[in-house]
């Protein structure tokens, strides 16, 4: 027994020399524990292998792909919206053009018919014009007939007052012809 209280002794005496020295180290870095540290080293990478390789990355890999199919889709379907705005705006500008030309179309004709009203109105107008000139005229021809009478009657009397005023017997004949002579120029 002495040699085990002797060993014990020795073994404390170690233990407080290496509390003294700072311990045992790092329990990382002994050498002697380092077959049991890459034991589960490994069985660490192994575990986190498969729960990545079998549940994560699956379920990443999904989603990306489902990502993927919904890009491509909205890609597809923008493509073919902007395919339909294309039509879309070319039966736009089509409509646009057949209106305008239409529009065009309604204005000539419009203003033909304008023309044509205004071509009846100055025509009864020239024809209203017209026979209002004849009356004028006709009326104008029978006041001058009418004045000349009026100044043939007015120039014999007045050449026969001037005849007996002047001491002489007018005769009315002579009178007449000398004022028609007169008259005729």
């Amino acid at each position: 027994m002495a040699t085990e209280t002797q060993d014990a002794g020795h073994a404390a005496a170690e233990m407080a020399h290496g509390a003294a020295d700072g311990g045992a180290g790092m329990p990382q870095l002994d050498f002697s524990t380092f077959p049991n540290q890459i034991f589960w080293l490994v069985v660490t990478l192994v575990v986190i292998y498969l729960v990545l390789s079998r549940v994560a990355l699956p379920r990443i890999g999904g989603i990306l792909a489902e990502r993927a199919g919904t890009i491509t889709n909205d890609l597809a379907a923008a493509e073919d919206l902007k395919q339909k705005a294309a039509e879309a705006e070319d039966a736009y500008n089509k409509a646009l053009a057949e209106a305008r030309t239409e529009a065009q179309r309604i204005s000539a004709e419009a203003r033909a018919e304008i023309q044509a009203g205004l071509d009846d109105a100055i025509a009864k107008a020239d024809a209203e014009i017209a026979a209002k000139a004849a009356e004028s005229e006709k009326a104008i021809a029978e006041i001058r007939a009418g004045a000349l009478e009026s100044i043939e009657v007015v120039a014999k009397d007045t050449a026969a007052e001037i005849v007996s005023a002047m001491g002489f017997k007018a005769d009315e004949a002579a009178v007449s012809g000398a004022v028609a002579d007169r008259m005729k120029g």
